[in-house]
């Protein structure tokens, strides 16, 4: 069975050479997407990266800041679209924390026609989730887990594989010791590292709550992880990215580390 991470996008809220962190989790026939960027670039992305949307039945999306969810609201009209049309089956549920459901709903209500609504509550559902909470989706058990974020609050999740592989998802912000359990020795860490260490003092990382390559490739190592994907980083030196951010976390992580660029597949 096919089983691949797919970057959707890979940037921070400001860039504009890619597009803002977001992906789906390939599970056979099934996905699930996480987030949606900050505009209508989510249904671009998709259909570049050849994932059918009836076959997404499930979404998570980690918290209400613009380049994560001002994207949910064009990925509604287009499954409610294609609701209309005949063209999908099945209920579409979008997991988040509670606070975020309301956000997501009055987005809706105040951007989108009543033909397109209708559907929230009927077969496009907003289901709240709390801190450690589970559900099964696209093959997964997912565990929804509140990183403790020092601004608006956020989500990650553990999913866990059939086969009993499991991946974590830390959201955009730094880890906190409070998440531990759902985390340490995991098979995949996917965690934010919005520049390169060295260049610290021109992107101000932690004055905005996040971390650099050789932070994420620190913590991967005290964690006893097998695989670190970094992302939601910036995007001055999409070229050499890749190169400079696995050679950074390598210093310190002794796992295989993935810097990704927009549409790559990552097969877990």
């Amino acid at each position: 069975m096919e089983r691949n991470l797919i970057m959707l996008g890979t940037g921070n809220a400001m860039v504009t050479k890619c597009y803002n962190t977001c992906f789906a989790i390939q599970n056979g026939e099934e996905y699930l997407l996480v987030d949606a960027g900050g505009g209508n670039g989510i249904l671009g992305r998709m259909e570049k990266a050849e994932i059918p949307v009836d076959k997404i039945h499930y979404m998570f999306v980690t918290h209400a800041h613009t380049d994560h969810v001002l994207g949910v609201v064009w990925v509604i009209r287009k499954v409610a679209t294609m609701m209309r049309s005949g063209a999908y089956e099945g209920n579409f549920k979008i997991y988040c924390h509670e606070d975020l459901a309301d956000t997501i709903m009055q987005l809706c209500t105040l951007t989108l026609v009543k033909k397109f609504t209708v559907f929230l509550g009927d077969r496009i559902l907003i289901k709240k989730v709390k801190d450690g909470g589970e559900k099964k989706a696209a093959g997964m058990k997912l565990t929804f887990f509140d990183i403790h974020s020092t601004k608006t609050k956020q989500f990650g999740f553990q999913a866990r594989f059939e086969d009993g592989m499991v991946l974590s998802c830390l959201g955009d912000e730094p880890y906190k010791e409070v998440t531990r359990p759902y985390v340490e020795g995991c098979d995949w860490l996917l965690s934010e590292a919005f520049c390169l260490d060295r260049d610290k003092e021109i992107f101000h990382p932690y004055e905005k709550h996040h971390s650099t390559a050789l932070d994420a490739g620190r913590l991967a190592e005290e964690l006893h992880v097998s695989n670190l994907v970094l992302y939601h980083t910036e995007d001055t030196c999409l070229e050499k990215r890749k190169e400079a951010y696995s050679r950074e976390a390598a210093l310190s992580f002794h796992g295989t580390v993935y810097v990704p660029m927009d549409l790559e597949r990552i097969r877990l």
